[in-house]
């Protein structure tokens, strides 16, 4: 019997353990010494909410799956249909290839041909590593087309400590919220979250808070990361590198039996709605890469 994502990929380390999914390259699996760092899926499940998937070549949504570039207009599948949008890219339950799989990483790839709604062909490759700083994701696209691509990627795991959020504190180190619509989740504005419910520059208890928002304005170390944490008896970490100038976080109040229960915190290259917005978005060169890492540590 072949598991709903396929085949499976072990990696293991410094105490650290991932499972990689078939299916959309997923991150299904990471534990440290035994104890789950991600609320992922089963292996007999296909992946629900998102869960440890790659978001390739634009995370989060897509007003009515319209945008403009280069002169032409164009028309993506309302993949969130309830909203009319276009949502996390055309990756994410495709059959990755392995590249190179050892004991500590694996390389997995999957070449996105032209299509309706996004003409051009591009090579995407993510490297799992884990050691024992943690685990370490590089995502990767490649432009094989002639023309210029509009390109974004992001991901979507759920960090968990093994306690329900009304129970954790959590560090955010986000100047800016953007606003949305409450009914079609598109970007409709932003607000400073000083003196809000949202500002956890410094550590808060989450209690009630809700969460299905973006935040900017990251504060990064010397290395140039910024750095959410979630803790309670014990704490996790998800990095991000200076390419990724978003995290969307979602704490899942609205799907039964996933509410509250751990936190997404999704590394993106830019907010909802780039495409049209062309804000962050990135302009891959024919023949060019373009790269983004981000990482998950226990505490």
């Amino acid at each position: 019997m072949v598991s709903p994502s396929g085949e499976q990929f072990e990696i293991s380390a410094g105490g650290y353990r991932a499972v990689i999914t078939e299916s959309g390259a997923a991150l299904r699996v990471l534990t440290f010494e035994g104890e789950d760092l991600i609320d992922g899926f089963a292996d007999d499940e296909m992946a629900s909410l998102g869960r440890g998937q790659l978001l390739m070549p634009w995370p989060n949504r897509l007003e009515d799956g319209q945008y403009s570039f280069g002169g032409a207009d164009y028309q993506l599948a309302l993949t969130e249909p309830k909203r009319n949008n276009a949502s996390h890219g055309l990756a994410r339950w495709a059959a990755w290839s392995v590249l190179e799989h050892t004991d500590t990483s694996v390389a997995l790839t999957y070449r996105l041909m032209a299509q309706s709604g996004y003409p051009w062909l591009l090579d995407l490759h993510v490297q799992y590593d884990v050691s024992a700083d943690g685990l370490t994701v590089t995502q990767s696209a490649t432009n094989l087309s002639e023309a210029p691509a509009p390109y974004a990627s992001g991901a979507h795991p759920y960090l968990t400590v093994g306690a329900p959020l009304e129970d954790c504190e959590l560090l955010l180190p986000a100047g800016t919220r953007a606003l949305a619509d409450p009914e079609r989740l598109l970007p409709a504005g932003s607000e400073d979250v000083e003196a809000t419910d949202y500002d956890f520059r410094v550590w808060r208890p989450v209690k009630e808070t809700v969460f299905n928002d973006a935040f900017t304005d990251l504060r990064r170390g010397r290395d140039g990361r910024a750095e959410v944490v979630l803790r309670a008896d014990r704490a996790v970490l998800l990095w991000v590198d200076e390419q990724h100038r978003w995290l969307q976080l979602y704490s899942a109040d609205d799907v039964a039996g996933h509410a509250r229960r751990s936190l997404a915190v999704e590394p993106m290259t830019a907010n909802a709605n780039a495409f049209r917005t062309g804000e962050d978005l990135v302009t891959i060169e024919p023949e060019d890469t373009f790269s983004a890492v981000w990482g998950i540590r226990a505490v």
